[in-house]
C-alpha cells in the first residue's frame, strides 16, 4: 500500500495542527490528556486510509467498460445526457464512501475528445441533483469502438475534485483520471444499446470490476 500524492500535503498540514494542539494542552495546562492524543492518532490513521492507494493489477481488457472507481452502484438508468452527447444515455452510477479508494480510472482506452469543470453546489452524492447541479468534472473518452462520458462529481463532504485529463491525451483503460477529496460520485453514459453486467448495490472496484462488455 502507498500514500496517494493528493494526500500528502493533507497528512503534513494534519501532523502540524494535531502536534500543536498537543503541545498547547501539555504547556498550557500542564498536563497530557490521553484522550487528546487518542483522537489525533484516529484522526491521522483515518486520513491515511483515505488517502491509501492499494497495490492493485489492473485489467487491460479492451473489450471491456471497467469501473472508474472502488463504490457501489446506485443508478442504473437511461436518461438524457444534457451536456455533451444530448441524447439519451444509459447512466451507471457509483458512489463513493470516505471509506472507498478515491482514485479514479479511465473505464477504457483511447483519446480525450472533451473536459470541463463545473464549480457547483455541494449536494449529498446521491441526491439526483448531484450529477447537474454539484461541482462536477467532465470527460469524455473515445475509441475505434465507442464514445462514453465519466463524470466526477463532489459530494457533501468533497470540497475538490482533482484532474489529470486533457483534450488530445491518449490513454489506457486503468490509467489514473484524478482523484475527488471525502466522499463523492462517479457517473459514466454509456450508449442506450449497451448490456451493463453490474446491478443497483453491486460493490465495484476500479480498473477490476466490468460495467459492460463491448460487442
Amino acid at each position: 500500500m502507498k500514500i496517494h500524492k493528493e494526500g500528502y500535503s493533507t497528512l503534513r498540514n494534519e501532523i502540524i495542527i494535531l502536534l500543536l494542539i498537543n503541545f498547547f494542552i501539555f504547556f498550557i495546562f500542564n498536563q497530557a490528556s490521553e484522550y487528546i492524543l487518542i483522537f489525533s492518532l484516529i484522526i491521522f490513521v483515518l486520513s491515511i486510509y483515505f488517502f491509501r492507494i492499494p497495490k492493485r493489477e489492473f485489467q487491460k481488457d479492451n473489450k471491456s467498460i471497467y469501473s472508474p472507481c472502488d463504490g457501489k452502484v446506485v443508478v442504473i438508468e437511461e436518461t438524457l445526457e444534457s451536456e455533451y452527447f444530448k441524447d439519451n444515455r444509459i447512466q451507471v452510477s457509483i458512489f463513493m464512501s470516505p471509506l472507498n479508494i478515491h482514485n479514479n480510472l479511465f473505464p477504457i482506452s483511447g483519446k480525450i475528445i472533451y473536459e470541463k469543470y463545473h464549480p457547483g453546489k455541494y449536494l449529498f452524492a446521491w441526491n439526483p441533483k448531484s450529477s447537474t447541479d454539484n461541482e462536477r468534472n467532465t470527460v469524455v473518452i473515445e475509441n475505434s469502438e465507442i464514445s462514453i462520458l465519466c463524470r466526477q462529481i463532489a459530494g457533501a463532504l468533497a470540497r475538490r475534485i482533482i484532474s489529470y485529463t486533457k483534450v488530445n491525451k491518449i490513454v489506457n483503460v486503468s490509467d489514473e483520471l484524478g482523484f475527488i477529496k471525502f466522499g463523492s460520485r462517479v457517473d459514466l453514459f454509456l450508449p442506450k444499446d449497451t448490456i451493463v453486467d453490474v446491478k443497483i448495490g453491486d460493490k465495484v472496484k476500479g480498473g477490476k470490476s466490468i460495467i459492460s462488455r463491448l460487442q
